[in-house]
């Protein structure tokens, strides 16, 4: 299907879209998907260390670590709704994308980034009991309000993707249907549509999309604006604790501050190519950061890494060391049998190996 095919037509239900974010230069679509691959491959890997470190280390089996647990396997399943449809469309001659599978994407887009939206002020709500009400924060945060918390981010962030992938699904479309981005996205879809009502289209998705993400970070901010307070009121006794907090703030600065200009920040029509780098910074590079913020401004994760990893290096030496000793004592039987037929004259019927 050529993209000629593609612009004719007066259709309110297509059944393909074009995607337009890539250069054609054989080069640049080289050196794209090697870099790709390469952020997906660190985001994976350094995710699952996260999630692997929290399991097993007993001294991160707190709620604060909990949620990073979550947070980790949020990101994850972010950057994977988009990335190997990049990585698949880098070489391939017909960028196309199906109509049902372009709402696909958007809906688990929405979801996975509404969900780490909720999870992140989740995360703040913790620290906030844990820096400001220290000795009711066992009983405050309990293992049943840190599922609960967690429950509630998965849900808000379904429920509101759910309605906008619905009202997206149900816009017209007509002429063409390209979309010049590198990936489905609420914001490039509405640009193709013909709908009469855009503005009110566009009004209806962002405020479901604002709810969350203006909600979440209002959370966010009261939560450490009490923090603060407490640090400055109590002095020292609070700052060794606010030190926990400094990934996380790294985190939500580097998620909201890379969504908030994508999306409130207006933009010429000549900014194409910024408005890709933007997209790639919140929907790829952002959950390939969080594991790298996590292991190195955090002193408990990287003691974990070094134990983990000690661990391992042991196991790998007893390991051989039980393979020396056992093939140097098959070695020993070896020879006592053999001295045993040299000095009876044969074999013996009870073996006198050791």
């Amino acid at each position: 299907m050529n993209p000629e095919s593609l612009q004719r037509g007066n259709l309110s239900s297509p059944s393909m879209f074009l995607l337009l974010g890539f250069s054609n230069a054989y080069r640049a679509q080289v050196t794209l998907c090697l870099c790709f691959s390469l952020v997906y491959l660190v985001t994976v890997l350094g995710n699952l260390l996260i999630m692997t470190l929290v399991w097993l280390d007993a001294h991160l089996h707190s709620p604060m670590y909990f949620f990073l647990g979550h947070l980790s396997f949020l990101d994850i399943c972010y950057s994977s709704v988009t990335l190997p449809k990049i990585l698949g469309d880098s070489f391939s001659p017909q960028r196309t994308i199906s109509f049902v599978g372009c709402i696909t994407q958007i809906y688990f887009f929405l979801c996975f980034g509404g969900s780490e939206c909720m999870l992140l002020a989740a995360m703040a709500y913790d620290r906030f009991l844990a820096i400001c009400h220290p000795l009711h924060y066992p009983t405050l945060m309990s293992k049943k309000m840190c599922h609960c918390l967690v429950a509630v981010s998965w849900l808000s962030g379904s429920f509101s993707s759910l309605i906008q992938a619905f009202l997206t699904a149900r816009l017209p479309f007509c002429g063409s249907n390209m979309i010049d981005h590198l990936f489905c996205e609420v914001p490039f879809l509405l640009k193709v549509s013909c709908s009469p009502n855009a503005p009110l289209n566009k009004a209806t998705l962002y405020t479901f999309a604002g709810t969350i993400a203006v909600g979440s970070f209002l959370l966010t901010l009261v939560s450490y604006v009490h923090i603060i307070g407490a640090v400055l009121q109590k002095g020292a006794g609070t700052q060794r604790a606010f030190a926990t907090c400094t990934s996380h703030l790294t985190v939500v600065s580097l998620f909201f501050g890379a969504g908030a200009i994508v999306y409130l920040v207006p933009h010429s029509s000549s900014s194409k190519e910024m408005d890709e780098v933007l997209a790639l910074l919140y929907a790829v590079v952002t959950p390939m950061l969080n594991p790298i913020i996590y292991s190195l401004r955090n002193s408990e994760v990287k003691g974990a890494i070094r134990k983990t990893l000690n661990r391992g290096v042991l196991q790998v030496s007893m390991a051989g060391m039980c393979l020396s000793v056992t093939q140097h004592t098959r070695g020993l039987g070896l020879m006592v049998r053999q001295c045993c037929v040299v000095l009876v004259g044969a074999q013996p019927a009870v073996p006198c190996s050791p």
